[in-house]
């Protein structure tokens, strides 16, 4: 059985062999090529590396021109839910990419491209497919033209797990302007999708996911470097090694440290994936790493070209001994660049040895550290100082103020706990109207459901979205189907107050009424009561449950006749004591459930809908559920959370302390008073 906190097999590196008639094919499908451990055999291994190379790309007949046109310079890449917090304002309801990007700058030193996700966890709600989730947001070419405006790339996500249809992929890319595209689930994308892009536009980028076949460098400037396990010694990546200008991001999407993914990185000039919202789950980035980000993206900025240098010598200039700091040596147009990390604890010593004169000249340019440099008994040059346990440097010959501007005061070290963010509960947005009292009985069509403190069991599909914003998997290696699909189980304990809750969903009729008497019309339009003939439900259909409305439509129907919606436990509560009846067509119930980590929206819907995606475990939950299931489900916008399949009922509150009446009051009498 797999510990799913060591890397699997899939993960590990590959040993290099040091013969030199051994046969280096086992070397072609490697992650990353593993450095011995002791430095006498790094002379070797290096011969054995530049052999593989030279053998691997007569061996597939190499052509790497597409790079002459392609641009493959974008080294660190943002994978962000398109309704990030940072990203649009819900309550504006408008993109916010300026303070996106502002954001960006701050934290991680900047992003050269973002990949917008858009549909998954929520798709599989309805019948939309992967398209619609991006061209039914009418400004998305706008959000593309913000981050362009800005210098960053925009990469767009397509799933080929779902029925491939590479035109479509075309489409959405030409009226987006974007910039390629990121294949999930998927190491290379098909030869069909390359095409399609390449009609659009020379240089269109496509990226998959994990360890791309050799086969395919040609044609795929970047790779996603996901749970890539690097040797004790520092190795190189395979794909970086065959083609000096190909880009990998590295990522563990779960992982609370990104120390080693940054070091290979560094070592590699290759490039990472910030990914700080793992579809509705924070997994933020610490301090340390951050800072450790934001000193290499100053020298990715200014020294591109030694980073994809064809001069490029992995575990140069070691000083010897056990000490735990390495480098990579890059030169271009006579400049050399080191680029160093110290995989030990604070240090304060030699990095690195060189045959080059003391006079040269040398300079940090990472984080402006001081370097002390000195000419050690066999007459080379020493060059070392303070360097914070996890830290990173960049040394370079001759004038560098000329190359990269004035000197920084960046740090590569800091707090390296984890930034902990609490999912909280959204106080519910209300139109404004008085906010409704407590009844004094309990209205028409409604129940009165007990309150006091209860014991419930929730279950779940844990997915990669948790429930209530815990991450599901802290620093493991890639969960696999079925963890990562399994169910979950949630033990709640809540303290109810009195209350009545509708037997039945609001109907398209009641809703119609409300619409009628109020005007009301939402922030953003789109999809609204879809379904809807010139404002009215289509014949027929007006005693089925509502749809096509988002929690804020559910909300201000409610506040309307006196009422609120339940809470999720409220939900569970009244369904578990079978009080509840499900009008047809069976739609999911929303619930006063939303929170957010600053970063995600989210809230839970209850009791399951007849629509069922069918073809693949990543759609949402469907069918019809018991009380005690609850479904996760991130808020968008743009309307996009408006679905055939999720509708509403309502609650009120009830005095504790009442006097019965036989009459009651009818729903209806409710409306009729907040009318008047």
């Amino acid at each position: 059985m797999l510990n799913p906190y060591v890397p699997r097999p899939i993960d590990m590196y590959a040993e290099v062999p040091l013969d030199p008639a051994a046969d280096l094919t086992v070397l072609d499908e490697a992650k990353i090529l593993a450095a011995p451990s002791d430095p006498a055999d790094w002379p070797a291994w290096r011969e054995q590396l530049a052999r593989w190379r030279v053998e691997a790309r007569a061996r597939i007949g190499y052509d790497g021109s597409r790079y002459d046109d392609e641009p493959a310079d974008a080294f660190v890449v943002c994978l962000t839910w398109l309704w990030d917090e940072l990203l649009y304002d819900h309550d504006a309801g408008v993109f916010t990419v300026e303070a996106f990007v502002a954001a960006a700058e701050r934290d991680f030193g900047g992003f050269d491209g973002v990949v917008l996700w858009h549909a998954y966890p929520n798709q599989g709600i309805d019948d939309r497919d992967q398209f619609d989730y991006y061209t039914d947001v009418p400004e998305l070419a706008d959000v593309v033209a913000a981050f362009r405006d800005r210098d960053v790339r925009v990469y767009l996500a397509y799933y080929p797990w779902e029925a491939s249809e590479p035109e479509r992929v075309g489409e959405l890319v030409t009226s987006t302007g974007a910039d390629g595209v990121f294949l999930d689930s998927s190491k290379e994308g098909s030869l069909e999708i390359r095409r399609v892009l390449d009609e659009v536009s020379p240089g269109l980028s496509m990226e998959g996911e994990s360890r791309l076949p050799l086969a395919r460098v040609h044609d795929h400037a970047m790779s996603w470097a996901q749970w890539f396990a690097d040797s004790p010694v520092p190795g190189v990546l395979r794909a970086k090694w065959f083609e000096r200008r190909h880009i990998l991001h590295h990522t563990r999407r779960w992982h609370r440290s990104h120390i080693e993914e940054l070091h290979s990185a560094w070592l590699n000039g290759s490039g990472m994936l910030v990914w700080e919202n793992v579809f509705g789950v924070w997994v933020g980035w610490s301090e340390r790493d951050r800072s450790v980000l934001r000193a290499m993206r100053r020298v990715q900025a200014g020294y591109r070209a030694w980073l994809q240098s064809e001069e490029w010598t992995p575990l140069a200039g070691h000083p010897g001994g056990d000490v735990p700091v390495y480098a990579s040596r890059w030169a271009h147009e006579g400049v050399v660049l080191w680029t160093v990390v110290n995989q030990g604890d604070d240090y304060d010593g030699p990095w690195l040895v060189t045959d080059l004169p003391s006079g040269t000249g040398f300079t940090e340019v990472a984080t402006g550290a001081s370097l002390n440099v000195s000419t050690d008994a066999d007459g080379r040059t020493v060059i070392g100082g303070r360097l914070p346990a996890g830290g990173i440097a960049a040394v370079v010959t001759g004038d560098a103020s000329e190359q990269v501007g004035p000197e920084t005061t960046a740090s590569s070290a800091g707090d390296v706990s984890f930034p902990r963010r609490a999912a909280v509960r959204v106080p519910a947005r209300m139109p404004p109207m008085a906010p409704a009292a407590p009844a004094d009985d309990v209205p028409d069509g409604m129940v009165e459901v007990g309150g006091g403190r209860q014991a419930l069991v929730v279950r779940y599909r844990v997915r990669e979205t948790g429930l209530y914003g815990e991450a599901p998997y802290v620093d493991e290696w890639k969960p696999l189907p079925p963890r990562l699909h399994h169910t979950g189980t949630l033990h709640r304990v809540v303290t109810l107050g009195e209350f009545a809750i509708a037997r039945t969903d609001v109907t398209n009729a009641e809703y119609a009424a409300f619409v009628q008497a109020t005007g009301y019309r939402p922030v953003r339009a789109e999809r609204f009561l879809a379904h809807f003939v010139d404002g009215m439900p289509p014949a027929g259909r007006e005693d089925e449950p509502v749809s096509y409305v988002d929690l804020d439509d559910a909300r201000a129907y409610a506040r309307w006749v006196g009422m609120r919606l339940p809470t999720e436990d409220e939900w569970q509560v009244a369904g578990e004591a079978g009080v509840l009846e499900r009008g047809l067509p069976v739609v999911w119930n929303l619930t006063e459930s939303e929170h957010t980590d600053g970063r995600t929206r989210f809230y839970i819907l209850k009791g399951g809908s007849d629509w069922c995606a069918e073809g693949s475990d990543w759609y949402f939950d469907g069918d019809v559920r018991g009380p005690e299931f609850s479904a996760k489900y991130l808020r968008s916008g743009a309307g996009l959370d408006r679905s055939p399949s999720v509708g509403f009922r309502c609650v009120v509150d009830i005095v504790a302390s009442r006097t019965p009446s036989a009459a009651g009051h009818s729903v209806q009498n409710v409306k009729e008073r907040r009318a008047g």
